[in-house]
């Protein structure tokens, strides 16, 4: 068990936000055939594809279950920071930050040879690495990663409505089950760990990732603690637009239109569900803007994309529909 102590001042703080680290590093278990396999096999069968030929030995020998993930490849996080951001970070750490990991979690013997540079001269090392993981991002992640960013906008809005009704008790008891949360104590049931550690005033980050499914994380360092899990509607991650519209609601609104409103139980953008739809982004675009001028729909922007998602009565329209036989 890992129990954080919490202050009044971190309570205070306990905020959401992506790290595209996250989800990179997760991946990475999933495309191993660690975890989640089965759930993400649309993803699975696409990276693979994108990724061969690339030699991934010394990113998942470092992403070892048995030694953990290594602080380096867990920069802080800031709102609304790139992967390119991170990246940076991770590439400026210094040589004692980049060997505390092996120092601390593996026994000199153990280092594998193709990690033995990372340790022995991480000056040389570490940026041949960070361009692998740059590389990863490209061909993995990225063609993704509007899709992951409407899953966490979802899990934001679901999470900021549980705090708004039920505190900070009834957010945590809904993040995860090995989650407890108990006045000043955070416990996370994890087993073969036996932390305790004071947060001291810098809070706590909660950081939703799809590929952590069905895992929960911990990162109890100095600046910054953080604790990873699985995003909510990951299991709906990567379904696609149903074949053939229901009837009676493809009559009332069309077809197209009738597809977008089951597409968007998760807020998506526009050139993600034309993809989905195999049509135009400009054709979506003009259904979108039917289906919000009638308040089925409706619209937000996150950094420079705009997500869409269904209203509840666009969502009362498809229950609807639902029950006609």
């Amino acid at each position: 068990m890992i129990e954080l102590v919490l202050g009044t001042l971190d309570l205070a703080k306990v905020w959401f936000a992506r790290s595209p680290m996250e989800e990179l590093r997760n991946s990475v278990y999933v495309l191993a055939g660690r975890r989640g396999g089965d759930l993400h096999r649309p993803w699975v069968t696409m990276a693979r594809s994108r990724l061969a030929g690339v030699d991934l030995t010394v990113l998942c020998s470092l992403l070892s279950i048995d030694h953990g993930f290594p602080g380096f490849m867990n920069p802080l996080t800031r709102a609304g920071e790139t992967f390119g951001e991170q990246l940076e970070r991770v590439r400026a750490t210094d040589a004692a930050g980049v060997r505390c990991y092996f120092d601390e979690v593996w026994a000199p013997a153990e280092i594998p040879p193709v990690l033995r540079p990372l340790h022995d001269d991480p000056e040389r090392a570490l940026g041949p690495f960070c361009d692998l993981l740059g590389e990863y991002w490209r061909a993995a992640i990225e063609p993704v990663w509007p899709r992951l960013c409407s899953l966490h906008e979802a899990d934001f809005a679901h999470r900021s409505a549980t705090l708004t009704s039920g505190g900070l008790a009834r957010l945590f008891d809904d993040l995860h089950p090995q989650l407890e949360y108990a006045g000043d104590r955070l416990r996370v049931l994890l087993p073969h760990h036996d932390v305790r550690h004071t947060v001291n005033g810098v809070g706590v980050l909660l950081k939703p990732s799809a590929f952590i499914w069905p895992r929960i994380s911990v990162c109890d360092g100095r600046d910054q603690v953080s604790i990873g899990y699985p995003a909510r509607g990951v299991g709906r991650l990567w379904e696609t637009a149903p074949a053939v519209a229901r009837a009676p609601l493809a009559d009332l609104v069309g077809r197209s239109r009738a597809a977008l409103l089951a597409l968007l139980d998760l807020p998506r953008s526009t050139t993600e569900l034309a993809e989905q739809l195999g049509v135009t982004a400009a054709t979506v675009s003009e259904h979108l803007a039917v289906l919000r001028l009638n308040n089925l729909v409706r619209s937000r922007r996150v950094g420079r994309v705009v997500l869409y998602e269904r209203t509840p009565r666009g969502a009362g329209l498809l229950h609807d529909d639902s029950a006609v036989p």
